[in-house]
């Protein structure tokens, strides 16, 4: 479906990103790598992804909550493999606090990386994009980037800035074969997740189990996680010729939390 097509995702070295790149891989897209970890592992993953599908893999760290150093890693991405088909904008972080407790550095910290870095890297790509006369951004939102949470005033202003920027990115190349979409997921079961349903099972005194259905009934009607391997198979759906007219869009992931 994707063969011979040059893919980046950004925060791939675990969670939704790596499942994000190595579901593109095995349909015939070759990928690079971004993100923190440890270095043995990243190279584990990086290596099974070409053996394993016959792609390019890569990796290129980058600090992407500065502007230049985000720019530079989409110029070294593309000169990596030949080219950028596709950006999926996923890398990202959380803090929760009441917005007079909110730290500062937290608030310039998640502001850069979950949006800033989407900005910067949709403006770098975009030219790559537009001479081919084909391009797929994708930028991973979140059900807060269409409704707020308390104690969430910094995540909930970058991801409803996402979905902002993805409309605009859409108008400004519609026609011209380049489109950009935006994915929203509920409740997956990551790292930011997972140091979520710990804190409240401290605060109640309940086990982790019982802690993470409690987050899932505040918000989640279908009471299930959404997996990282869902989200991968959206991320190619959007690649896909058959969302060549879907641009602008949210495509919403979430077990019902928005419909209410």
């Amino acid at each position: 479906m994707l063969n011979g097509k040059h893919a980046v995702i950004t925060g791939s070295t675990s969670g939704i990103g790596l499942a994000m790149a190595r579901e593109l891989a095995s349909n015939g897209a070759n990928v690079v790598l971004n993100g923190f970890g440890d270095a043995q592992a990243i190279e584990k993953e990086r290596v099974n992804i070409e053996l394993e599908f016959d792609v390019k893999a890569r990796y290129i760290n980058a600090d992407l909550s500065q502007a230049g150093a985000t720019r530079d890693f989409i110029h070294a991405a593309a000169e990596a493999l030949g080219g950028i088909d596709i950006l999926i904008n996923n890398a990202g972080i959380q803090h929760t606090d009441l917005i007079e407790d909110f730290p500062i550095e937290r608030w310039d910290a998640i502001i850069a990386l979950n949006l800033s870095a989407v900005f910067h890297g949709t403006a770098a790509a975009l030219p790559y994009m537009k001479k081919q006369g084909w391009g797929r951004i994708i930028n991973i939102a979140s059900a807060h980037g269409l409704v707020a949470s308390a104690n969430k005033s910094a995540y909930v202003a970058a991801k409803h800035g996402v979905v902002g920027l993805t409309k605009v990115t859409a108008l400004e190349n519609a026609g011209n074969g380049v489109t950009c979409n935006a994915i929203c997921p509920g409740w997956v079961r990551t790292a930011l997740v997972e140091k979520q349903i710990q804190a409240l099972a401290e605060k109640q005194g309940i086990d982790i189990e019982a802690a993470a259905r409690e987050l899932l009934s505040e918000k989640q009607p279908s009471l299930q996680f959404v997996t990282p391997q869902q989200l991968a198979g959206a991320a190619v759906f959007l690649a896909s010729e058959a969302a060549d007219q879907m641009t602008g869009t949210t495509l919403t992931l979430d077990g019902g939390w928005t419909a209410r």
